[in-house]
């Protein structure tokens, strides 16, 4: 069986989906396939926090900002020698993610309002103190049409909106938070309305069906076909029992998701504990996979979106549900060794816990979470998190018999406790300078408490804080079109790559809370425009 169309997308997350509707509206015959049985991917399941500098509600709020100071704050905010090979992919998606949120605006439902955060990394060049982060309002699933309810559920509440979970004190008072909303939850729950990822990929499906799109879920790609020059031209499919060959005249588009629930090439990658996966489990690096066999090189595949988090039991699974709980004032982390190593309030807080040695391995895992008792008293999230995995919290009545329990210097973890608490009295942090109150970095986000308060009632806690993954960011290298390339840095023709199925050019050092979504989103428009241009 064979069918032809001009663009075909793999995978259904925000990358694939933008990428699809940006092709459709140029004109372009769409066919999306999703994998699974649901709808979203992993931009379903996240809270959709969206970066994107020099955007247009920023410019209607006042705030002032352009292109060249969102790359100056990129460039200084870059791991060391990344500029080699990643500055001509800096300069396109300042550039592209402005363009690309106007466009969503206007070809779909989807409505972006700026959340109160401003950039983590306020030191550095080009930083704005609010302006680049958004999220999209609340939509109804209705509007999604026949795929309303195929949308992949996530981890987290998402009846509530993003800005309601930074602006509120939810995290903290659930309950209270619930009682104050209810007249807008009530509003929601009646016309099926929901935020954050749900929100986004609601209103995507909605454009791309109004474009033309089609959308198929439960059908994989298995093989890419190719001619004799090497060029992509479409791809054999499983669905349903049977195997079809589709031909994709412009190109086929590779946004799979990540490698993470590929359990040999995560501990390729990601040797050490793992603690644990807040993606679809469908995300096994089938992507990666087709573009190495298509001669693709592969880049950044140790880069990952690592997020504190908590177990969540979901779909029968034990996953991760993003909690700030390392934040709270009475939290510490310390490593492998019982010793504190960094400020709990730093922004890229996993980059900085996996850390690796000169061969690849890491330096502190596994790390560890101490607290007192008045942690779980103030973290609905967290008592809840122990329900559902029970072996997740460690408690003990002295600090040396909690070091027992988990393997740490019962000697090393009391002097750690000793300094941070000498450091509350104090209320200054001489060894790693967390502020004594709340980090003005992260004062338009009221999940984070931070602050200094001393470890003293029993009992006393430990939880792990190792590499809790939503998504892994390594994949097939491309240009700044968004086009596949070899490891001799030539283009594969008609194969392009977008989200967390390419090499990302920003990596595990985030520079904004959003900075998956807004990127993936606007590589995704690239593709799309890129698709546009080429002959068939």
């Amino acid at each position: 069986m064979e069918d032809e169309v001009d663009a075909l997308v793999l995978g259904s997350g925000a990358a694939g989906l933008t990428a699809a509707l940006t092709a459709a509206v140029a004109g372009l015959r769409v066919l999306v396939l999703e994998k699974t049985d649901r709808i979203g991917g992993t931009s379903a399941m996240s809270g959709a926090g969206t970066w994107i500098p020099a955007n247009h509600h920023a410019e209607a709020a006042g705030i002032a900002d352009s292109p060249a100071e969102a790359l100056a704050y990129i460039r200084a905010a870059a791991p060391e020698g990344w500029a080699e090979t990643e500055d001509a992919l800096w300069q396109r998606l300042v550039t592209a993610s402005p363009a690309m949120l106007r466009f969503v605006e206007a070809h779909s439902p989807l409505r972006f309002r700026l959340t109160p955060e401003g950039d983590p990394l306020r030191h550095l060049p080009g930083a704005k103190p609010r302006g680049r982060m958004l999220s999209p309002l609340p939509l109804s699933r209705f509007r999604a049409g026949r795929f309303a309810f195929r949308i992949r559920r996530s981890t987290i509440p998402e009846i509530f909106t993003y800005h309601e979970a930074v602006e509120t004190d939810l995290y903290h008072h659930p309950w209270r938070t619930a009682l104050r909303l209810w007249p807008r939850l009530a509003w929601r729950l009646l016309t099926n309305s929901r935020g954050k990822g749900t929100a986004l990929i609601t209103g995507l499906v909605r454009g791309c069906l109004d474009a033309g799109v089609r959308i198929e879920h439960s059908a994989q790609a298995v093989e890419l076909v190719q001619d004799e020059s090497g060029a992509v031209t479409g791809a054999v499919v499983e669905q349903g029992g049977r195997r079809r060959t589709l031909r994709a005249r412009r190109g086929v588009v590779i946004a799979t998701g990540g490698f993470e629930w590929d359990a040999v090439r995560l501990e390729r990658h990601f040797p050490g504990p793992v603690d644990y996966l807040g993606s679809p489990p469908g995300n096994t690096g089938d992507g990666h996979r087709l573009a190495e066999a298509a001669g693709a090189a592969l880049a950044h595949m140790d880069q990952a979106t690592l997020t504190p988090a908590v177990p969540v039991r979901h779909e029968g699974r034990l996953m991760a549900r993003p909690v700030p709980f390392h934040t709270e004032p009475n939290a510490i982390l310390v490593n492998r060794y019982g010793v504190r190593f960094v400020n709990e309030l730093t922004f890229n807080i996993g980059e900085a816990m996996d850390a690796r040695d000169a061969a690849g391995q890491p330096r502190h895992l596994p790390c560890w979470v101490i607290a007192d008792a008045r942690l779980l008293e103030r973290l609905p999230p967290a008592r809840w998190a122990a329900q559902d995995d029970p072996a997740w919290l460690r408690q003990a009545d002295s600090l040396a018999a909690l070091a027992a329990r988990i393997g740490l210097d019962p000697a090393a973890l009391e002097a750690s406790v000793a300094r941070y608490n000498a450091a509350c009295a104090a209320q200054k942090d001489a060894e790693f300078g967390r502020p004594s109150a709340a980090d003005a970095a992260a004062s338009g986000d009221r999940r984070r408490r931070g602050g200094l308060e001393a470890i003293t009632r029993a009992p006393f806690l430990a939880m792990p804080f190792n590499r809790a993954i939503l998504g892994t960011k390594g994949g097939p290298r491309t240009n700044d079109q968004a086009e596949v390339l070899r490891p001799d840095g030539s283009v594969i023709a008609g194969l392009f790559a977008a989200g967390a199925s390419s090499a990302n050019p920003l990596g595990t050092r985030g520079v904004g809370t959003g900075t998956t979504i807004g990127p993936y989103m606007a590589w995704g428009h690239v593709a799309g425009l890129r698709l546009a241009q080429r002959n068939g």
